[in-house]
């Protein structure tokens, strides 16, 4: 089986060199990046299973790596974000710019390998390639198009994942602990990051449009339907 290739974009050398020897330990191959810029033309030239990426860095930061890779070069290559800050604002403002998963420093190694191989069996996962249809809302797994009255939505790769979940199980309440299980498998973070997911989610899909698909049903889950009730 091929080793995954992981792009490591940390301005810290010595952790960078840590996390490195780590995760070759672990059978992935690394490459490097110490700054914003270098980490996004590699980002954008090479091809990589995922991306480990700080908030912090030289020339660009982190949010703006991660927005211009998901807008700009139009990547949704899984991107893991590295912050020594734990205030939800900055969650939600790199969940808005298409992180998929973070992790707070200090951290465990143990626990980067696990979530990084999280993400790329979700990244690599089979799709059914019919196109699902809920209400006015469309989504099509080969080309991962959301559209909702015909009009093209910008929802993160994270946020797709979720939208399949709930389309392919419409209009069944799937918990948000068997939500975690399908985003993250038994590595499931702490709720705030599905809860971060989910609102942006609704913001993508619900804020535009006079009618709400996405529904929650206290102390059950969530589910998305097509339902006047």
């Amino acid at each position: 089986m091929k080793q995954a290739c992981i792009l490591v974009i940390e301005d810290h050398k010595e952790l960078a060199a840590t996390i490195g020897e780590y995760l070759e330990h672990s059978d992935f191959v690394v490459d490097y990046a110490m700054d914003g810029l270098t980490g996004l033309h590699l980002a954008v030239t090479n091809s990589y299973d995922a991306l480990v990426l700080d908030i912090m860095l030289p020339g660009i930061d982190g949010f703006a790596v991660c927005d211009k890779l998901r807008n700009d070069a139009k990547s949704d290559v899984p991107i893991l974000m590295l912050t020594a800050r734990d205030q939800m604002q900055d969650k939600l403002e790199g969940f808005s710019k298409g992180t998929d998963d973070y992790l707070v420093k200090p951290f465990d190694p143990e626990e980067l390998v696990a979530r990084l191989q999280s993400l790329i069996r979700r990244y690599k996962g089979e799709f059914d390639n019919k196109i699902m249809q809920v209400g006015d809302l469309t989504f099509d797994p080969e080309t991962m198009r959301v559209e909702r009255q015909s009009k093209a939505l910008k929802v993160s790769p994270t946020g797709i994942q979720i939208l399949k979940v709930l389309m392919k199980n419409s209009p069944k309440v799937i918990s948000k602990e068997s939500l975690c299980r399908e985003l993250w498998g038994e590595l499931s973070p702490e709720s705030d990051v599905l809860r971060s997911h989910l609102y942006l989610l609704r913001k993508a899909i619900d804020k535009p449009f006079a009618k709400q698909l996405i529904h929650t049903i206290p102390s059950l889950g969530v589910k998305i339907e097509d339902s006047e009730n």
